[in-house]
Order: structure tokens, then C-alpha cells, then sequence
């Protein structure tokens, strides 16, 4: 097997690599729409574009509409067969889909994400590329690939920063044909989840690249949650290029680990996880292969850490 460092020195603005958690293997990222991604972010009339039309909420609102329309459901079986898709794991047959939106929140069958049995680890929140960060650095910059933010930035003045500066946080990137509903990391009491406005870049790396602050840009949802093994978390649901909404499906108080938390509505999307200093010890294979910046393809309800 290549090793992390030989995967990234041969990545490239124009290939995305990560490693599959469930079979080992390096995977070449197949990414939609990836020439059009390159237009937007590496040449200046792409940029004009995107910043006079496309980084505008009524366009995202717009695309989510066309996505929601009758028309759209001819797309969704070769987007199945496209990105190899199990439909043996979605909850309803491929014709029962109306539009293609209604695939894109697609629920699964219970036991096609059951969660890391041991009740006291931490699971990933949904299905998509994972880094983490055991300990982030003295000024809190959080460096996701080529991006670079602060807590203070990412919480946007909605969560207090301080229980969370040096503390650690792990990303979670969902793709375009990623599993889109969100879960619960862990047993604990959350609260409302509150809205910040923004834009709507891709998070996509090779946006990151051009970009460095899409994380705190974008519009995105903010709650906490109180659990009895991890303290405090911040939970951060990060919207995307085209993505029409982000839907919160909890209602406050009382969450159980693995429940459903919401979805995205269509597009690419990123949740990011905040803990505070010296409560979370994350898995040894992802503190390695972030390390090296290698995306790991981690499945919702597997365990990702364990109380520090």
C-alpha cells in the first residue's frame, strides 16, 4: 500500500486522493463536476462568475428548486451507477424517488449505519472524508487542507470560542453523492441550532486551495452539545456550492448517539466538530493519516475516537 506521503506528493490540484477506512486502498476522488470547479477557482473569468452569480443565496435557492422538479428524476440512476451508489442500503426502491433532491436527503435502512457498539466512543456524524486535529495550535488556526480558520471565526459569535481555543476538532467533507443526513456523535443534551449567514463556496480541495477562509464564509448552523464523555461540543454544519439548505431535524434537549440531527439539501457539504483541551483522544489511523493530509472515507456511526 503506498504510504501517506507518497499518496499526497502525488496529489495535485487537479486529483484528490483519500484512503477507504473500510478497505484500505488509496482512492483517486472521482469529482463531479471537476473541470467546472477548475474554471470557477483557477481562472479569472470563473471567478467573476462565480462572485456576480453563483456565491449568492437566491442562486443556490434556485438550484435547489430545479432539483426538487419532476425533470430531475431521469438523473438519478446514472448518478447512482456513476458513483456506485448501494441501493441495496437506501430505505426505499430507486423508482420511488420523485425528484432528485428526494434521493439526495435519501434515509437508509437502520442497520446500514449502526454505530461503534462501545457507548462510550465517539462516532463519526455522517458518511464522508475525515481529518482531525488532536491539538490545535497556539493562535487556534484550524488548517483543513489549504484552508485556515479560527474557532472564533468558525463560531461566528453565536457559541462562546474559549472552552474550545487548544482544544481539538474533527472535519467530516460530504461529496455530492456522500449520504447527506447527519447524526448525533454522542449521548448528551443539545441546543437550539442557530443559523450564520454567508456564502456558498465548494469545499471541495481544490476550492480550498484558492480560497483559504471557505469555512468561515459559507453560511452554516451552530449548536452545542453537553455529553457525559466528551464535555462540551461544538457541532458546526458548514453549507456549500448549491447546497439549497441545511435542515435541522432534532428537536432541543435530550440527543442519543447515532439519532438523526438533519440533512443537507443538495450539494457539497462539511460538518465540523469542536472539543475542548483534553477531552478527546481520536483514533490513532486518522491522527496519522491527517497528519500526513490524507482524507480518510469514514462511514456514520463508526467509532473515530475514545475519552482522552
Amino acid at each position: 500500500m503506498p504510504t501517506p506521503e507518497a499518496t499526497i506528493a502525488a496529489s495535485s490540484h487537479t486529483q484528490v486522493r483519500y484512503r477507504d477506512r473500510q478497505t484500505g486502498d488509496i482512492v483517486p476522488e472521482c469529482v463531479p463536476a471537476q473541470s467546472l470547479l477548475h474554471w470557477l477557482y483557477a481562472t479569472a473569468t470563473g471567478r467573476l462568475f462565480f462572485r456576480t452569480f453563483l456565491n449568492r443565496p437566491f442562486c443556490s435557492r434556485l438550484v435547489g428548486r430545479w432539483q426538487q422538479s419532476a425533470w430531475t428524476r431521469r438523473q438519478i440512476r446514472p448518478f447512482a451507477e456513476r458513483y456506485r451508489i448501494d441501493l441495496e442500503e437506501l430505505e426505499l426502491p430507486l423508482d420511488h424517488y420523485r425528484n432528485f433532491n428526494d434521493f439526495f436527503i435519501r434515509r437508509l435502512k437502520p442497520q446500514a449505519r449502526p454505530c461503534d457498539p462501545d457507548p462510550t466512543r465517539l462516532c463519526s456524524p455522517a458518511d464522508g472524508k475525515v481529518l482531525v486535529y488532536p491539538r490545535l495550535d497556539p493562535v487556534d488556526r484550524l488548517p483543513v487542507k489549504s484552508c485556515a480558520f479560527t474557532v472564533d471565526s468558525l463560531l461566528g459569535e453565536i457559541v462562546d470560542p474559549a472552552p474550545y481555543r487548544g482544544g481539538a476538532a474533527l472535519v467530516v467533507r460530504l461529496a455530492p453523492y456522500d449520504y447527506h443526513r447527519f447524526h448525533f456523535p454522542a449521548d448528551g443534551q443539545a441546543t437550539p441550532a442557530a443559523m450564520v449567514a454567508g456564502g456558498y463556496h465548494s469545499v471541495n480541495p481544490l476550492a480550498l486551495e484558492r480560497v483559504p477562509d471557505i469555512f468561515h464564509r459559507n453560511h452554516r448552523a451552530i449548536c452545542q452539545l453537553d455529553t457525559p464523555h466528551f464535555g462540551k461540543i461544538a457541532c458546526v454544519e458548514v453549507g456549500a456550492l448549491n447546497v439549497a439548505s441545511i435542515v435541522q431535524t432534532y428537536a432541543p434537549g435530550p440527543c442519543a448517539r447515532g439519532g438523526e440531527k438533519g440533512y443537507f439539501q443538495f450539494g457539497g457539504s462539511t460538518i465540523v466538530l469542536l472539543f475542548a483541551p483534553g477531552t478527546v483522544a481520536f483514533d490513532d489511523d486518522l491522527v496519522t493519516d491527517s497528519a500526513a493530509g490524507l482524507e480518510v472515507h469514514v462511514r456514520t456511526g463508526a467509532g473515530v475516537g475514545k475519552r482522552a
